[in-house]
């Protein structure tokens, strides 16, 4: 009988054992099995300065949470990042040309960031969030555009008109396109080569045969590496008031063997949207179609008017687009003979002839080395300025002085004259 007790006894002692042992494990098993929340890194920060704007680039390792807000004495960019943390600190950045003068952080409760950009001037920040590409990972990019100036910019009705020309014509004013730029490096070769900067190096020695051009006025849209945004394009070129809007591009494609130069002009599609467009947005209606104001017409007036700038726009931009096109087919080798449409946004002006001229494909390992090459890129550049010059011999804009060559040229070939003050 002892021993059966015994026996009992430790068999009890046992199952306490266990029961208070399995109790213990679920005690302690929250505290091991606890979710943690993975910080967002902040892998590098970087910034590019253009002469209108200023974007800042938070490269992370994935998406977050962001809230954007403006303090003023002295004047401050707050972003507050959720559960966030800087793996190394803003790097050495140029502030130079920018409208930032420093950049510093601060960490905030449960895991939270604050970086602030200090300003030199007051500026309009606009930010969003962009995934991985095939160059980059997941993305915060803050832009910051300056505090337009109300008192420096006239009215509608106080803008010199025939005051500012003078007495013999005005230039042409080509406004020339350098594609992508800053953060956005475009379409990249097997070598390395990065669009953004072969089509600026084109683009700049376009600028060049132009200015050599006399009655013809080359103005950049992008001068630097920098971003343009594709709306900001189209409205720096109105603003300069360009009777000739050119993009250059360098193509890509999945298949490796596709190569030649490519012209675009719009798609009668993408007139169409951008026709509706420019009709319901307010921001519009003060906006001037081919020097016509919208603004006090109805809305069957409006749609007449833009549709008929919008004709005569496409139908000079497909006459300009065959003579680059044919340009360049007598230079190198073009990707098909006769001029594409597309929808692309740089080319919805409605009131500017504007092309999108694909230099070739960098995806193509001879067209790469072609196009990493200054003395192709000076064809090219050659190429596209005689089209450009034989389109506005043939089509000088109303008020140039390449107009009043024209005229003068058709009068007589012998034709001599002075032009003289009063």
């Amino acid at each position: 009988m002892p021993g059966i007790l015994n026996n009992k006894s430790m068999s009890v002692r046992l199952i306490l054992i266990t029961v208070i042992s399995l109790l213990l494990m679920m005690l302690a098993l929250p505290a091991f099995s606890a979710p943690t929340k993975t910080l967002t890194k902040i892998k590098a920060v970087r910034m590019w300065a253009g002469p209108e704007s200023t974007r800042v680039v938070f490269d992370v390792d994935r998406r977050l949470e962001h809230n954007v807000f403006v303090l003023k004495n002295p004047d401050r960019v707050v972003i507050d990042l959720v559960n966030t943390t800087f793996t190394e600190p803003a790097g050495d950045l140029d502030y130079r040309k920018s409208l930032v003068k420093g950049i510093r952080s601060g960490l905030q409760e449960n895991n939270g960031l604050r970086v602030v950009l200090d300003l030199k001037s007051a500026v309009i920040p606009k930010s969003f969030l962009l995934n991985p590409t095939s160059h980059y990972g997941h993305r915060l990019v803050v832009d910051l555009e300056p505090l337009p100036n109300s008192s420096a910019k006239p009215s509608n009705s106080e803008l010199p008109v025939t005051a500012s020309m003078p007495a013999f014509g005005r230039d042409a004013v080509v406004a020339i396109d350098a594609g992508h730029g800053g953060d956005d490096p475009g379409a990249i070769g097997k070598r390395g080569t990065r669009e953004k900067d072969v089509v600026l190096s084109i683009s700049k020695r376009l600028e060049k045969l132009l200015q050599a051009q006399k009655g013809i006025k080359p103005v950049m849209i992008r001068t630097g590496d920098y971003y343009v945004s594709l709306r900001g394009r189209i409205r720096k070129a109105r603003k300069l008031k360009a009777d000739l809007f050119v993009s250059i591009h360098a193509d890509a494609f999945i298949n490796g063997n596709a190569k030649g130069a490519s012209v675009y002009v719009l798609s009668k599609k993408g007139a169409s949207s951008e026709a509706a467009r420019w009709l319901a947005a307010s921001e519009n209606n003060a906006d001037l179609i081919g020097g016509v104001s919208l603004d006090d017409k109805d809305d069957l007036l409006a749609s007449v008017l833009l549709d008929l700038s919008q004709n005569a726009t496409q139908a000079a931009s497909m006459d300009i687009g065959s003579k680059v096109l044919k340009e360049l087919d007598n230079t190198g080798e073009v990707h098909k003979n006769h001029v594409e449409h597309a929808g692309f946004v740089v080319l919805k002006s409605p009131d500017i002839p504007s092309l999108l001229i694909e230099t070739g494909f960098i995806s193509n390992r001879q067209e790469e080395n072609l196009l990493r090459s200054s003395r192709h890129q000076q064809r090219v550049a050659n190429a596209i300025y005689r089209g450009i010059k034989r389109y506005f011999n043939e089509n000088p804009p109303t008020g140039t002085i390449l107009a009043s060559q024209t005229r003068s040229s058709s009068n007589g070939s012998n034709l001599q004259h002075r032009v003289s003050k009063g």
